[in-house]
């Protein structure tokens, strides 16, 4: 036969016991000084901005190898190895040339249309591919972020600068095809160095904010290709906007600024302006460097804080 056992009654001694102590502003205050006594400090806390700044600057060495080693490990299966790293970017200007060139016919009355061309997929890729890497910088690497401690931020940086890496690779090829398209260097290609600063100060900040939303929202990997393709298409990548927008266009006068200043535009035709001769001022939405600076500073500094704010959630379930 199963018995069940009843606790005893509470003894005379059990209940003049003192009472256990209950949570409450002064508990919370002995332990907090408890723990500064004996140097404690709260497990993956959210330092102030300038020492994270400073965090991140110590690991200045660490973001540059993690950078170089993705880049050199990305194409190692393929036979054809780093040589991707520019045929890429090479076979998908071909397929826009043959898709919106010759079928499409938008070359009409762009002059240099294969350096046009050429030169603004090599840009938007390095957009495109910023963004869809710091998508993945935090949900794509759970397993880093967990295992050790230090700034976040770092991770997404080090994406952009492999994305600014494989761009340098592409650019020897853009040379060469700007050389045999008989456009001369001159010294305006001095100007491409400070319109790849701005925009991988933009698409730094524009992927740490993606980071932070991608650690929140595994699926927005997902939907990013979509949301990019569409914004490529309103980017004058294939096309001109100054003759698609033109006064023969029969579209509305505010669509032109508008497309104008959006800020793939802006440095993609800041860097045809500065390797292309027959791409003159013009062409420019006004004010251009100044729109660059704004929008890398808008998103280079709004980046970092929005990513900063959410540094002590990331990797935790």
């Amino acid at each position: 036969m199963s018995q069940v056992l009843d606790p005893p009654p509470p003894t005379q001694a059990s209940a003049q016991a003192a009472p256990a102590a209950e949570p409450g502003p002064a508990a919370d205050h002995d332990l907090a000084a408890l723990a500064a006594r004996h140097g404690l400090t709260v497990s993956g806390a959210r330092p102030s901005l300038p020492q994270y700044v400073r965090q991140l600057w110590a690991r200045r060495h660490f973001i540059g190898a993690f950078s170089t080693a993705k880049l050199t490990a990305q194409y190692s299966q393929a036979k054809l190895g780093q040589v991707w790293q520019v045929m890429t970017p090479l076979l998908n200007a071909a397929v826009y040339y043959f898709i919106f060139g010759m079928l499409m016919n938008t070359s009409r009355g762009v002059e240099d249309f294969v350096p046009f061309l050429v030169t603004g997929v090599f840009v938007w890729t390095f957009t495109q591919s910023s963004i869809m890497a710091g998508t993945r910088a935090i949900s794509g690497n759970l397993g880093l972020v967990r295992a050790l401690h230090f700034p976040r931020a770092a991770l997404p940086v080090s994406f952009c600068l492999q994305q600014l890496q494989q761009l340098l690779f592409s650019m020897g090829a853009l040379v060469v095809i700007l050389l045999a398209f008989g456009v001369p260097p001159g010294p305006s290609w001095l100007l491409a160095v400070p319109a790849l600063v701005l925009q991988f100060v933009f698409n730094t900040g524009l992927a740490m904010v993606m980071a932070r939303v991608g650690a929140k929202i595994p699926d927005m990997a997902q939907l990013m290709p979509f949301l990019l393709r569409t914004w490529m298409y309103a980017s004058g990548v294939m096309f001109s906007i100054h003759h698609m927008t033109g006064p023969d266009s029969g579209l509305p006068s505010w669509i032109g600024p508008l497309l104008q200043v959006n800020p793939a535009v802006v440095y993609i035709d800041l860097m045809r302006f500065a390797l292309i001769d027959s791409f003159g001022g013009s062409q420019l939405p006004p004010h251009v460097w100044a729109l660059a600076v704004g929008w890398a500073l808008v998103a280079g500094i709004g980046g970092f804080i929005y990513f900063w704010k959410a540094e002590e959630t990331y990797g935790r379930g």
